[in-house]
């Protein structure tokens, strides 16, 4: 038995948290900065040395040699360039270990070699990294040594953001300074700041890495790019939930001790629905702290698992047939004095704060649908949104049947008397406690729930970072706060006025609202008939970037520029393009060194078992064997033709210069290609002995574990 671990003694202890700052810190510049971060004043650049020299002192004590900027450039993953604490030889030949506020503010990194949409040109290198001293740096423990991070945003030379943080703060800011407006509309005045907060639920594939290691699809892409289903898959509904296997109890139970003591909050864990699928949520924190956090987590995942001889997959669908895994983004809005904006209390309909937020969050949702969607945008989404396990690509919200309810009476009667309750939960057996429900169902089809205090945003996919459906989420529920404050703060009659202005927003966005079966295809004709948008691909989603009313929206905040608003938009089309161009390209390599060259020796070995027959008695009856010969045969002739096709097109992509054309035809033209190939394949994998397959089943893969 491994020795108990004790979550309060460990947790945090990797982290430059408030306690060691207390600690180290002399108390003057501990409150200027903690006066920073708290209510988002401008560092004082006094303390930074100070800080800077604490923070070594802090990080060599707990054996560090070197610290890097840690930050998330536009690869949707984080970097880091390490540099140690040593100093220039004093005369002795001795080295001081030091880090200057300078270095703690301040760092460079190749501006040119990050994905940049033209920000950037090849000879303009110099990028600067800046520190966020809201996000806590923290110790690194790894095969490296022990390294000192420092959380920071990374942005060009001319001041564009050439990271997912940036945008971030930015648009923490815009909802800040518009909630405030709201709060003290309703003679809230004590409340100076309002948080957006982020409890990310993350799920993820855990498979045998020895069987990882023979598929080159889950090698260069991340998912299964050939694979027939096994005689079982999830349709007994006995993993979800199920007791966790030794071997996934033992990853889970180190991988949350490592977050523990890097300050992340993992709380809950468990079998999600498909075989070897699991998840991990943490608790609520500010959403900076929540995305810095959720990368740490994914991180972890990986590192974690390769201790166990397991690989840990983060693709939205590694496997076809079976639910793909996704990241929902719980989100809500507190303020400095601890009221959550999305609270809506016993009796919602007498909560006129709560229902203007609410009526403000689905104007900004219905106006803005196509850039929420776009959010969730990363090429494995497309394989995953809009099966029957994940939200529509349909962006629409999920209110309950009590608010439903009230948005009815004030629509119809231009009042709202009651609010539904959820009554009592009664079970019929007598020693089994009688409880109150709550007073909605939940939907698990809806993109955009509503659940109990906060809004869950279903589509996120499981590899991509949450700041971009936070930058969305801040920037347009701020723009329609904006909106709102404008209007009531000019009114004479203040009652009066949010009462008219919470029915009109109702009224002219109640076709956002959507308590139904996401799922079917009636709501995909109704939704159609509402005229919201169905963006079905990450390519069709792209150009919401880029439109006047998006240039606006993002412009009139200071969130992006237009300029960063076209970087974005030419790096998506890029990153699209290359992932279907890897995938398409591994494909052709498992057919062609691996698939064909196996049923090859197959069919050799039945067509002599064939004529051995024959030449023994040639009476016998060889239809059987002669028919399952041909159906072999022309399954691989099928496989050469698509590999042909795939290659012809793939040649032909090369010479299309216009990045957003390119990634039209790919999904156009060579996915199609793609998924013919694959069905010949997964045909032939039924056919031949498992002893000639090249590579491990789904099987295999997602039972073996």
């Amino acid at each position: 038995m491994s020795e108990a671990i004790h979550v309060a003694e460990i947790f945090g202890e990797n982290v430059f948290n408030e306690t060691v700052m207390k600690e180290r810190l002399p108390k003057s510049v501990y409150e200027k900065l903690k006066q920073t971060i708290e209510d988002g004043n401008e560092l004082d650049p006094s303390i930074a040395d100070v800080v800077a020299h604490a923070m070594k002192e802090w990080a060599v004590d707990n054996g560090a040699t070197h610290y890097t900027h840690w930050f998330q450039p536009l690869t949707g993953v984080t970097a880091e360039k390490h540099d140690s604490f040593i100093g220039r030889p004093n005369e002795a030949g001795k080295v001081l270990m030091d880090l200057s506020g300078k270095e703690l503010i301040k760092g460079e990194a190749d501006g040119s070699s990050f994905p940049s949409g033209g920000l950037r040109a090849t000879f303009e290198a110099r990028g600067y990294t800046a520190w966020d001293c809201t996000s806590p740096a923290f110790l690194k423990k790894d095969a490296t040594g022990v390294t000192l991070c420092i959380p920071t945003a990374f942005c060009s030379y001319g001041g564009e953001a050439l990271d997912k943080k940036t945008p971030l703060l930015r648009s923490m800011e815009v909802i800040d300074k518009e909630a405030v407006r709201i709060f003290h509309l309703f003679g809230n005045t004590s409340v100076k700041r309002v948080i957006p907060s982020v409890g990310p639920e993350q799920e993820y594939f855990l498979v045998d890495r020895e069987k990882y290691l023979q598929r080159k699809d889950l090698l260069y892409t991340g998912r299964t790019l050939f694979g027939a289903m096994p005689p079982k898959g999830q349709e007994m509904d006995d993993h979800y939930y199920g007791a966790i296997r030794e071997r996934i109890g033992a990853y889970m139970k180190e991988l949350n001790e490592e977050l523990w003591k890097l300050g992340v909050s993992a709380k809950t864990q468990h079998n999600e629905a498909a075989p070897a699928q699991h998840e991990l949520a943490t608790i609520y924190t500010k959403v900076n702290l929540a995305v810095d956090h959720n990368q740490l987590v994914m991180e972890t995942m990986k590192k974690v698992a390769g201790r166990h001889g397991l690989a840990c997959l983060l693709h939205e669908k590694p496997f076809q047939g079976v639910n793909g895994s996704g990241k929902h983004n719980n989100w809500s809005l507190t303020s400095d004095t601890g009221v959550n904006m999305l609270e809506p209390g016993v009796t919602p309909h007498e909560n006129i704060q709560f229902l203007l937020v609410l009526a403000c969050i689905m104007k900004a949702v219905d106006v803005h649908a196509d850039l929420l969607r776009q959010s969730a945008a990363v090429p494995g989404n497309d394989y995953r949104l809009g099966a029957q396990e994940a939200p529509p690509a349909i962006i629409s919200i999920f209110v309950g049947e009590q608010l439903e309810d009230v948005i009815e009476q004030l629509c119809s009667t231009g009042s709202a008397t009651h609010s539904k309750a959820g009554g009592i939960l009664k079970t019929g057996v007598t020693t089994l406690p009688d409880f109150d429900k709550d007073a909605t169902d939940r939907n698990r089809t809806s993109p955009f729930a509503f659940t109990s205090n906060k809004f869950e945003f279903r589509m996120v996919g499981s590899s991509d970072s949450i700041a971009s459906a936070n930058v969305v989420l801040n920037t347009i529920v701020a723009e329609a706060f904006k909106e709102a404050a404008d209007i009531l703060e000019k009114a004479d009659d203040f009652p009066a006025a949010v009462h008219d202005l919470i029915k009109k927003l109702f009224m002219d966005h109640k076709r956002i609202i959507f308590n139904g079966n996401g799922y079917t295809d009636a709501w995909v004709e109704e939704a159609a008939r509402r005229g919201l948008p169905n963006l079905k691909c990450m390519v069709d989603s792209i150009p919401s970037l880029v439109t006047e009313k998006a240039v606006k929206l993002f412009g009139d905040f200071g969130v992006y520029t237009r300029t960063e608003l076209e970087a974005r938009a030419e790096i998506e089309y890029e990153a699209y393009a290359k992932s279907v161009n890897i995938e398409a390209k591994t494909m052709l390599d498992m057919a062609g060194k691996q698939i064909i060259p196996a049923v090859i020796k197959y069919t050799t070995v039945l067509a002599q078992s064939l004529n051995a027959v024959k030449a023994a008695c040639a009476d016998a009856d060889v239809s059987a064997q002669t028919e399952l010969l041909m159906e072999t045969s022309d399954l691989l002739s099928d496989m050469k033709t698509a590999a042909a096709e795939i290659q012809d097109k793939l040649e032909t992509s090369g010479k299309i210069s216009d990045m957003e054309k390119r990634a039209h035809f790919y999904y156009d033209e060579i996915i199609p290609a793609m998924n013919r190939l694959r069905s010949a394949a997964d045909q032939l994998e039924m056919i031949v002995d498992k002893e000639y397959w090249p590579f491990p089943s789904y099987g295999d893969l997602i039972f073996e574990v």
